[in-house]
């Protein structure tokens, strides 16, 4: 039944990035994140009372708070890093790096959770890199001459930046998260990290300044940004889930096919083209995504 879940985180996760890249255009990418955890966190504790698992409250050991409070706070690291990474990148780039957190999954599944690395996993995960180098390079050819001006050159190589974090900060959330969800019920275990995920997007939107700008966001953006929370918590419901009773190591490349979805959204909405070079990667990352859950 986790497969099953793995592949609902996916398709929610894919919406999420186009959803939220629309709800960004003019809202700061921070602010954003704020109210998108804000809906997330209203959708997951209205889970936890149709499901009656705050009962499981009173039971929680020191340890899992522990672990919750870090896959939140590792959450909101990832979070921030790649929306503005989005905001100020290409889709077509930025999520294939975010997703190369694939990479770093196994090997910290490996070394903390004792999961083991097969030939295929090893294969499986080195052909994912690949693709994601494909995917992220920029064909000369295929170069606008937008992309000659040094600073927007400089913004897109800071986006880059931001993704490679995204990727180490959600490959932490995994393995945070497949701890913490051990001995509590998911939907509850969700809707906990997800209290400390708004905390430090509300601290972080305060420090910078921005109180002012979230008091008063555009509205045609803000509805967007509500709706991507809501995918948000669809995908998180699905994918801790999955984590909990499920291989952190297979779970974590199915939820990444979610760059299909915005791959495909990313060409019909904003117009962004795939090289060829490019469609080699992605086919390089479904493969051998495909190979790891059948593997």
């Amino acid at each position: 039944m986790w497969i099953f879940f793995a592949f609902g985180s996916a398709f929610f996760a894919g919406l999420t990035a186009i959803l939220a890249k629309i709800g960004i255009r003019k809202t700061d990418a921070t602010v954003a994140t704020a109210y998108r955890t804000t809906v997330v966190l209203v959708f997951a504790w209205l889970m936890v009372a149709a499901t009656n698992a705050q009962t499981g409250l009173t039971s929680i050991s020191g340890k899992t708070w522990l672990f919750l409070i870090l896959s939140g706070l590792a959450t909101g690291a990832s979070w921030l890093c790649f929306f503005h990474a989005l905001q100020i990148g290409e889709i077509n780039q930025i999520v294939p790096i975010d997703k190369a957190s694939i990479v770093l999954t196994l090997i910290f599944s490996f070394l903390f959770l004792n999961e083991p690395i097969s030939w295929i996993k090893g294969t499986s995960v080195s052909l994912i890199f690949i693709g994601t180098i494909l995917m992220a390079a920029v064909p000369a050819e295929t170069k606008s001459a937008r992309d000659h001006d040094p600073e927007r050159t400089k913004e897109k190589r800071r986006g880059r930046i931001l993704a490679i974090f995204s990727a180490l900060f959600a490959a932490l959330t995994s393995i945070l998260g497949k701890i913490g969800m051990q001995g509590i019920d998911s939907t509850l275990g969700t809707a906990i990290r997800t209290v400390f995920v708004l905390i430090m997007a509300w601290t972080i939107v305060a420090a910078s300044g921005k109180s002012k700008a979230a008091r008063s966001p555009d509205k045609n953006e803000i509805l967007f940004i509500g709706l991507s929370g809501l995918a948000t918590g669809a995908s998180w419901l699905c994918f801790f889930k999955a984590i909990q009773d499920g291989p952190v190591s297979i779970v974590v490349p199915i939820d990444k096919l979610s760059i299909l979805i915005t791959i495909l959204f990313s060409m019909l909405v904003f117009h962004e083209k795939l090289s060829r070079r490019a469609a080699i990667g992605l086919g390089l990352i479904v493969a051998a995504t495909i190979a790891l859950t059948v593997g």
